[in-house]
């Protein structure tokens, strides 16, 4: 373990924190800088380990509602609503990626050309639902009808695509199926929550192994990065796309993924 590793380490922990929950895929970013700056990552154990720094940033941001759900569970039925909403869109994650896990780890993960496309046609798709999209009918994410959260949980799916961002397919899910910028955004913040930390304990499970004691600094430097950058992000993220919206992260996709694209193209990955 040296210097450089830990300044690695740190590096992709900033770029994970940062790019988790903005709609430009974290998963994306991390494989191209890993690559880029020639970081080995055996069994991706350091990839999944960090992510709990993101979880853990974003549970802490909004430590008060998981406290208010949890504790109004027994006595107050918007506390229950809202605990079955998520819940209910959370599933079809878990249904399809039980069955697709494996072919989207060892195939398209393994694939620049998939995250490059994926990059690209994304930021179309955003910059299309940001222009048709319907007139807005949720303006707060916890009130999102029941079905039109169970439409969200589905179009999280698409991101076991990578370079599809999970917040970016449940941000314009959210964003076809009526809710406003703000509640589209929140509305992904709370999704990840349940499905982060589930998709975190399976790959867990898969990864342990190689967690050996000589990573653990490694592990524990990027974990930190991650948290403090997703902390940091959030709130100005939810200011911004409320006032801007998203069409500068759908340019910024756009351009990422030709980028992309084109040094595949030229042979320089």
């Amino acid at each position: 373990m040296d210097l450089l590793d830990l300044a690695r380490a740190a590096l992709l922990g900033i770029v994970q924190g940062l790019t988790e929950f903005l709609p430009v895929s974290s998963t994306a970013h991390l494989l191209i800088g890993e690559h880029l700056i020639g970081y080995d990552d055996p069994g991706g154990a350091f990839t999944v380990m960090i992510q709990l720094g993101s979880i853990l940033a974003v549970m802490w941001l909004y430590r008060q509602r998981i406290f208010d759900v949890v504790t109004g569970l027994p006595t107050r039925p918007e506390a229950r609503r809202f605990a079955i909403m998520l819940f209910l869109a959370f599933l079809p994650a878990v249904f399809i990626g039980l069955f697709a896990a494996d072919y989207v780890k060892t195939v398209l993960y393994e694939s620049f050309a998939v995250i490059g496309w994926a990059l690209l046609i994304g930021g179309i798709v955003m910059l299309g639902a940001e222009r048709f999209r319907p007139a807005p009918q949720v303006a707060d994410a916890a009130e999102t009808p029941i079905a039109r959260a169970i439409g969200i949980g589905f179009f999280q799916t698409l991101a076991l695509i990578p370079g599809v961002s999970r917040s970016g397919a449940t941000i314009y899910g959210g964003l076809l199926l009526g809710l406003d910028r703000r509640a589209a955004a929140e509305f992904s913040f709370f999704l990840a929550m349940p499905t982060m930390a589930a998709a975190f304990v399976h790959d867990f499970l898969e990864v342990k192994d190689h967690i050996t004691a000589d990573r653990v600094a490694e592990i524990g430097v990027g974990f930190v990065f991650a948290f403090l950058s997703a902390a940091l992000v959030v709130k100005p993220f939810l200011d911004f796309v409320t006032r801007i919206g998203f069409g500068p992260f759908a340019w910024y996709r756009i351009i990422v993924g030709a980028m992309l694209l084109g040094a595949l193209a030229m042979g320089w990955m």
